[in-house]
């Protein structure tokens, strides 16, 4: 992939550059900027050179219409706070606005164009659907860069179609995340230790089935905990399962003890009768992992599980985390996730946060970014990527 450095002297050009902008909010208040933030220096270094900025974006899912609730003012505002240049929200994604907007640009200025999923075409399955669309965008920017990887993993027109349009680079963020993952998947330090958590098993399989061949150690933990100790045959209750995996997740088991693998899965959990919901505070016990009963449901890894986990990765010299240990939000129980979180700022290994439900729990729990190695941007494009898939995003930038 080439670098904004290769696109040679960017004063006076237009460089339109795909970010990720897609934020948590409360209203219009944005809980969470880390996003923006972390795009930041690819737009001061595309600004202080000159370069009139177009910014594609998205917010949510708004498929294909026009909602004031997922409009990108929120984020526009944010980053006009923080950065040096001037930040103008247009009022459409490639309308009479934005075309008003783009030419209006001067040197510096950054435009950020209305948010890309309001067109239909954005997402379409049809080639010449977005391909068209695309030819719209391409028509803002001299240059093209990529730099939102939590979309890299889509092939939409304002990532993959745009891109065979006009000559294009990756940003500093996107650079950074492939840089990243290649250490985790090619080069790893070791003992090289695994965290897999959140709700549903399905969505982590394929990445269990490629990290079993490259970690050390893999640890289970989150709602997908409880499909793994229904497949050791114990009781979880009212526990979130997914019973059409339980001879999968079997399967991995069997495969991490032929190959000399560590898989850690709880041995005990905190469980309450029912999901929190409302203040609390909330009835809660913690049990054996072989003595969850009938009528109460697993909420969060208990103690001695966490103590383990903890162990484990302050043993390890490279550590992979994606998805808390259990209801994180809810302080109640928060204690197993807060407890991985602990360790990995405590390890003096090589951390890295997987994005998504990760970063929103370091950060909600107080930890401090600079904590960790790096915290991913991108949940599904990091996985995607841990997974050994080709990401279109990715593939379809010059040098690939």
């Amino acid at each position: 992939m080439k670098s904004i450095n290769d696109l040679g002297d960017l004063q006076g050009k237009r460089v339109l550059i795909r970010c990720d902008f897609n934020v948590p909010l409360d209203g219009e208040t944005i809980t969470d900027d880390g996003r923006i933030r972390a795009a930041l220096p690819t737009l001061k270094q595309l600004t202080e050179a000159g370069a009139k900025v177009v910014v594609m974006a998205h917010l949510g899912r708004p498929k294909g219409e026009v909602n004031p609730k997922y409009s990108l003012a929120p984020a526009a505002k944010r980053l006009g706070e923080l950065i040096d240049a001037k930040v103008t929200l247009a009022g459409d994604v490639v309308g009479p606005a934005a075309t008003e907007a783009v030419a209006g640009l001067a040197d510096g200025e950054i435009l950020l164009l209305e948010n890309v999923r309001y067109e239909p075409a954005e997402e379409s399955k049809v080639d010449a659907e977005r391909e068209a669309l695309a030819a719209k965008y391409a028509a803002f920017g001299d240059v093209f860069v990529s730099d939102g990887f939590g979309v890299v993993h889509r092939k939409q027109a304002s990532v993959y179609d745009v891109a065979k349009l006009l000559p294009n680079a990756a940003g500093h963020l996107v650079a950074k995340e492939v840089d990243v993952l290649k250490k985790l998947t090619e080069t790893p330090e070791r003992p090289y230790v695994v965290v897999l958590g959140g709700a549903k098993v399905a969505d982590k399989l394929s990445v269990i089935d490629n990290l079993l061949k490259v970690a050390d150690t893999l640890i289970i933990g989150g709602g997908m905990g409880y499909t793994f100790l229904k497949a050791n045959g114990l009781e979880i209750g009212t526990s979130l399962v997914d019973d059409t995996k339980i001879d999968v997740v079997k399967e991995y088991m069997e495969q991490a003890t032929a190959a000399g693998k560590q898989l850690l899965i709880p041995t005990d959990a905190v469980v309450s009768p029912a999901f929190p919901s409302g203040d609390g505070p909330f009835e809660k016990t913690v049990v054996a992992a072989d003595a969850i009963p009938a009528d109460q449901m697993g909420l969060d890894v208990g103690p001695a599980t966490a103590a383990a986990y903890a162990e484990a990765i302050l043993g390890a010299k490279t550590v992979f985390w994606n998805g808390p240990m259990g209801v994180f939000e809810v302080a109640d129980f928060a204690d197993g996730t807060k407890a991985v979180a602990q360790a990995l700022a405590d390890t003096g290994a090589f951390t890295v946060v997987g994005g998504g439900d990760s970063a929103a729990a370091v950060r909600t729990l107080g930890f401090a970014d600079d904590a960790f190695g790096h915290i991913s941007t991108g949940g599904g494009a990091s996985l995607e990527y841990l997974e050994g898939k080709t990401l279109p995003g990715l593939d379809v930038l010059e040098g690939n």
